[in-house]
């Protein structure tokens, strides 16, 4: 999951968030149509930043009934300095298409501010995180250990109606760097009118190692409508 996308700016303290409907299309081991729909809350107190997301997705393959996944994510941020941040996550995720029944992280590092222009905000993050992967195949059924997550982030406001965040991570697992994943998302955000937006992401996925039959490369097209409160 791309966390960046989640976080809300906002100088003033207290909850926030929003929830969308999205209609995708997307290339894996097929072709397939998908429906989803997302809700993210945040609160945010002093240097204190917690997000909380949970997306559901129900997907058609080639035809087929519809299989179901989902990604539920939690993140806490304290800021003990004006650039620099330190994050801690948890994240459970399950994608029958991929052959994914469980996927579990937990990580924590340091996030990097990298300007400190309103308009254009760049970031990098450098994280560790453990992970136990259960596949529905017979090669690999359940595997644990730590990876690393470095991302590089950039937030771009070009008018007050839209802006464009586009985050990509490079996870290595840590006892063999051969065995690396690669995520980046860009989306786009048009205000239509008060609190509603339209969205449209596209997001490319590398894993050296996937389950057995599915591709190592990914990508995933949605665009959708999103509801957004202060």
């Amino acid at each position: 999951m791309n966390a960046e996308s989640l976080r809300k700016v906002t100088d003033t303290s207290g909850f926030s968030g929003s929830a969308s409907f999205n209609f995708s299309v997307k290339r894996n081991a097929n072709d397939y149509l998908g429906l989803s729909n997302g809700i993210h809350l945040q609160y945010k107190m002093d240097r204190h930043l917690v997000i909380l997301k949970n997306d559901i997705e129900f997907q058609k393959v080639e035809g087929n009934n519809f299989e179901n996944s989902g990604i539920q994510h939690l993140r806490y941020n304290y800021k003990f300095h004006p650039r620099i941040a330190w994050e801690a996550f948890a994240q459970a995720q399950y994608n029958k298409v991929s052959k994914i029944n469980f996927r579990g992280l937990l990580g924590t590092g340091p996030r990097f501010k990298l300007t400190t222009l309103d308009r254009y905000r760049f970031y990098l993050g450098t994280l560790i995180m453990y992970e136990q992967e259960e596949l529905d195949d017979d090669v690999r059924a359940v595997t644990r250990g730590f990876r690393g997550s470095a991302y590089f982030s950039f937030s771009i406001y070009p008018t007050e109606t839209i802006s464009v965040v586009s985050t990509t991570y490079y996870q290595p697992r840590l006892r063999d760097f051969e065995d690396y994943r690669i995520s980046s998302q860009t989306s786009l955000l048009i205000e239509m009118f008060k609190n509603f937006a339209f969205k449209t992401s596209y997001t490319f996925t590398y894993n050296q190692f996937p389950a057995v039959g599915i591709p190592n490369s990914q990508y995933d097209l949605t665009s959708g409508v999103v509801y957004s409160f202060d």
